[in-house]
Parts: C-alpha cells; structure tokens; sequence
C-alpha cells in the first residue's frame, strides 16, 4: 500500500478536506472518489478519522493511504515506443510529445509504463503501484529522453542521482520574443495554484526551490531557440521559469502562446546523463530535435 502525507499550508487553513483534496489531486482522484477514501479511512487527519466536510488546519498532516481499490489497474498494452538502450537494470527511451508517462486519473491506459510493461513484463516498484520503473517524468507534450528502472537497486540509484542533482539534462527549447543575454538563471519558487492544480506558479513563499539556466542558440526574427539546464525537476519548471522571464516556450497553451507552426509546446528533453547504477559508468545519450520542432525551426529561419 502506498503512502503519502501532505502539510497543510497556512493559505489553506479552513477549508473543507474534500474540497481542498480534490483541487490538489485533481489528476489523480475525483472529489467523490476523494470522499469515499476519507469514509473508507484511506485518508486521515495526524492519524484520526474524520469526515469530508472536516476543515482543516494549518500545519496539519493529512494521511493519505492508497489501496488496491484507489489504485489504477495496469495492463501491457503492444503501443510502439523509441528504445535507445536496454539492459538488465535500466532502459532509455526516446518519447514522443503526446504520450502520458504513466497512468492516472483520466488517463488509466494507452501510457508509456503501458507499453514498458509489455516490452519487458516486470520494472522496479519504487515509483510506487502505478508508477513502476518510473524514476523521473516527462509532460505528455514535452518530447525526449527518460531512463526507467528495471529493478529496485537500480530505482534506488538513479533516483538518488536526480535528488542530489548530478544528472546532466538539457532540453531545447524555441521561446517567444528575443532572448537579449547569451546566458541566463531563473531560481523563482514555484508551486501548485490552488484554484487551478493543474497549473504551477511563481510563489515567493510556500512555493519549492527550482533553478533553471539557459544558453542562446539561435535568434529569430521574434524567437529565441535555447538550451536548457534545468537544476532542480519541478513540476512545469522550465515552463513556468521562461514564461515568467517574458519568454513563453512556443506552443505552451497552458502558460503563454499558441503557435500555428507546432501543436504542442516546444520542448524537447535532448541529452540525459547519469552513472549505471551496476557498472557505475557515466551513460550519455542524445536524442535529436524532433520533426514538429524542427518544422517550427525551419519556419522562424525562413521569415528571418
């Protein structure tokens, strides 16, 4: 059974637990299937059982446990995907933009842990019942490399790696509007929005600490394309990062601008380095921009 506690925050003392649950894991549970956990005592307050008009408190620690009947019931399913590297503790795939890194709430099946568990049958369980083998994520518009666990061991490892920040990660990404440094750093705080809990935003308190720099690659007419580094692996990080520094990635709906050239945001995971948790031996592996990204590319270069 997985197990997950949560801290209420001072801005949330009050509120109904039903509501504020059903606003902070609006991707994983309903509100009702919020409510029957809290009747079903899968959800408690520092331990105690109450009920799903309780109002919480601040600094509280809501005991979230989830069973077997709140978990997602995964399948393999024949969905092609990118392998780059295989071995007996890892794989290294390329995914494309548009496809859900694992299961949840809306998106039970068709996902890449789907198509892992009919590649290789069996993937560590330390990303827990819905999540195995998954050790970092991706958006499902944002394209490019992810490394999966095929064991435990292996899990343990290369999520102590991204922990301490000694992955090398660099993303491409084509932004809005000309980038005016080569170089540049955003560390804003970012957290969840509360009205919105699909949605992350610079909170200069209560939010996470997340770095992100950046190089200029390429000026267009009124786009910028970058490498990314992000520092620290927040959720929407580099979006969120960019768009607060003026500078939206193309095609982001959710924090900036559409694009009619690609219909996604244009974001692309290239390069992904870590040491083998066996042979403790640095793996590099670079994946190249893919063909949406580059169709945008070749647009901006032609009205330049």
């Amino acid at each position: 059974m997985e197990k997950e506690n949560i801290t209420v925050e001072e801005l949330h003392n009050g509120l109904r637990i039903d509501v504020f649950l059903a606003e902070l894991l609006v991707d994983r549970f309903s509100r009702s299937k919020i409510k029957k956990m809290i009747e079903d005592g899968f959800i408690t307050v520092s331990g105690r059982n109450i009920t799903p008009h309780y109002k919480i408190k601040s600094q509280e620690t809501i005991n979230i446990s989830i069973g077997e009947s709140a978990e997602v019931a995964l399948r393999a399913q024949d969905i092609p995907i990118k392998i780059l590297h295989e071995d007996e503790d890892l794989i290294v795939v390329n995914k494309p933009a548009g496809l859900v890194v694992h299961p949840a709430h809306g998106n039970p099946e068709g996902t890449l842990v789907n198509a892992l568990l009919f590649h290789v049958k069996k993937l560590s369980q330390g990303g827990g019942p819905v999540r195995p083998g998954i050790v970092h994520r991706l958006d499902k518009d944002t394209s490019g490399i992810l490394v999966v666990a095929k064991n435990d061991q292996a899990h343990r490892f290369l999520a102590l790696q991204f922990k301490n920040h000694t992955i090398e990660r660099t993303y491409n990404a084509v932004v809005q509007g000309l980038v005016q440094h080569e170089e540049g750093i955003c560390e804003e705080p970012v957290g969840r929005a509360f009205l919105n809990r699909k949605k992350i935003i610079i909170r200069p308190t209560g939010g996470k600490d997340a770095k992100t720099l950046f190089k200029v690659v390429k000026r267009f007419k009124k786009a910028t394309l970058l490498e990314v580094y992000p520092k620290t692996g927040r959720t929407h990080q580099i979006r969120v990062h960019m768009a607060f520094l003026g500078h939206p990635v193309l095609g982001d709906v959710l924090y900036g601008i559409q694009s009619p050239w690609i219909g996604r945001q244009a974001l692309h995971a290239r390069i992904l380095g870590f040491k083998h948790p066996s042979s403790r031996e640095m793996m590099r592996f670079d994946a190249e921009i893919p063909s949406d990204m580059r169709h945008l590319i070749s647009h901006l270069e032609s009205t330049d």
